[in-house]
This record gives C-alpha cells, sequence and structure tokens, in this order.
C-alpha cells in the first residue's frame, strides 16, 4: 500500500522537532559570528581611475569615432599590462612590499565599463593604507611606463584612490554570514528531523498501530503509576481469658 503523508503530519513532525531545530540553527549563526569576527582577517578595498585618451593636436579640432573606438579597444590591452611583472616589480619595488608579482596580481582587478574609456583599479588588501599606496602607484607606474611599451602616450589619472580613517572593510561581512547560516541550519535542522523520523520505526500511539494493522483499537492498558505497597498492619496484643466456675468477668 502506497503511503501519503498530510500537512498536518509534516507539521507535526517539525513541532516534535523544534527543539532540533532550534539548536542547530543556533550553533550555525555562533559558529558563524565567531569566525567572522573573531578568526577571519578583515579585508580592506581601494580604487583609483585612469582615463585612456588620446592627446588632442592642434591639427585636430575634435575626436573623431575612430579614435574614440581605438581608446575603447586598448583599454583590454592595458588591463592585462597593468597586471603584468612589468608593472607590478616596479610597484613592489618602490613600496617596498613583500611577495611576488604574481601575489600582487591576485590583490589588483581592472575593470571598465562597456564601450568606455575609463578604467578601473581596484585592490584589495589587509590594511586599509597599503591598498590605497598600491592602488596609487600601480596607476602612476603605469602611466610612466606604458609610452614605453606601447609607444603611445594616451593615459592619465582620472582620479586617486583617498585613505579614508573610518575605512569598513568588503570583508567578511558578518551579517551577510550570519544570515546565511541562520538559512543553512533551518535546512539542516529540518532535514535532520525528517530524516530521524523516516528511521523512527517504533510504535508511540494507538494511531500507530491503526495504520499498521489497518485494525481499530479495542482497548487500551494505561500505565499504572505510584501503586501503593502491601503494608502489614500490627494488631494490638489481646489474650481473651475464659472465667472461672464462680468468678464473675469483673473479678
Amino acid at each position: 500500500m502506497e503511503e501519503t503523508i498530510s500537512l498536518r503530519e509534516l507539521f507535526q513532525v517539525l513541532r516534535k522537532r523544534l527543539w532540533l531545530i532550534v539548536l542547530i540553527t543556533i550553533i550555525a549563526a555562533t559558529a558563524s559570528a565567531v569566525i567572522s569576527f573573531f578568526i577571519l582577517t578583515p579585508v580592506y578595498e581601494s580604487k583609483t581611475q585612469i582615463l585612456v585618451n588620446q592627446a588632442k593636436s592642434d591639427e585636430q579640432l575634435y575626436y573623431n569615432t575612430q579614435t574614440v573606438q581605438t581608446n575603447v579597444q586598448l583599454i583590454n590591452t592595458y588591463n592585462d599590462i597593468i597586471k603584468s611583472p612589468a608593472i607590478l616589480d616596479k610597484v613592489i619595488k618602490e613600496l617596498k612590499l613583500d611577495g611576488t608579482a604574481k601575489s600582487l596580481s591576485s590583490q589588483i582587478q581592472v575593470t571598465n565599463a562597456q564601450d568606455s574609456q575609463v578604467a578601473q583599479i581596484v585592490v584589495k588588501d589587509t590594511s586599509a593604507k597599503r591598498a590605497t599606496e598600491i592602488a596609487n602607484t600601480t596607476a602612476s607606474v603605469f602611466k610612466k611606463e606604458v609610452p614605453k611599451i606601447m609607444n603611445v602616450d594616451n593615459v592619465s589619472v582620472l582620479s586617486k584612490a583617498t585613505l579614508v580613517e573610518s575605512a569598513s572593510p568588503v570583508k567578511p561581512q558578518p551579517l551577510l554570514n550570519i544570515a546565511i547560516a541562520v538559512v543553512l541550519g533551518l535546512m539542516v535542522g529540518v532535514g535532520l528531523s525528517f530524516l530521524l523520523e523516516y528511521l523512527d520505526n517504533t510504535l508511540k500511539t494507538e494511531q500507530d498501530i491503526e495504520n499498521l494493522l489497518e485494525l481499530p483499537v479495542m482497548g487500551v492498558i494505561t500505565t499504572i503509576k505510584d501503586v501503593p505497597k502491601a503494608t502489614n498492619i500490627q494488631r494490638p496484643d489481646v489474650t481473651a481469658r475464659v472465667p472461672q466456675r464462680g468468678e464473675t468477668l469483673g473479678s
């Protein structure tokens, strides 16, 4: 016979295992908070922008569409050059950083909007001050070196990275991590509750017996608690005396 589970039974399972769901959720949220606040190292972000644009000569009164399109296409090439050892080795030397160009490259991200001549250099580091210095130095070194590499001089720094005293780390995000941990804890708790209910094949109620045997319950023997124990009652020692002839009971 195919077994079906009603919505009421599902809620009964959740209600019965509610303590387990709440416990797992609290443990997950607490672990996430401890890891986010005390274990993970804060990472700060700093940004600078560079503009790829041909300098206008005396003979050129306006920028034509072809020039702009050429500058846009050059940005993709510049993105790779910025993260190359030719630039980053000089940044490491100038700032006296520890590590290699490859490790520094993993901290730098170069992005630009579609059909835009502005590229953005984003640097992430465990120190807000160092992230700002790396972003500004990378932009200045790239501007100085790109004429030697590409034989063009069409890069200018549009905006420099600034250090904010009360800079907030971009990661970890404790509130987001705790929210994710709560959701995962609820999912694990609910799943574990249904698993335990599925593995539990014991009979606990009369309804379980009726569902299993498909027969009505005729009677129930209840559990008798606190049955009084038998006690020995001591009777008073009374000796009966038979009166003799000529005696009365009072004598």
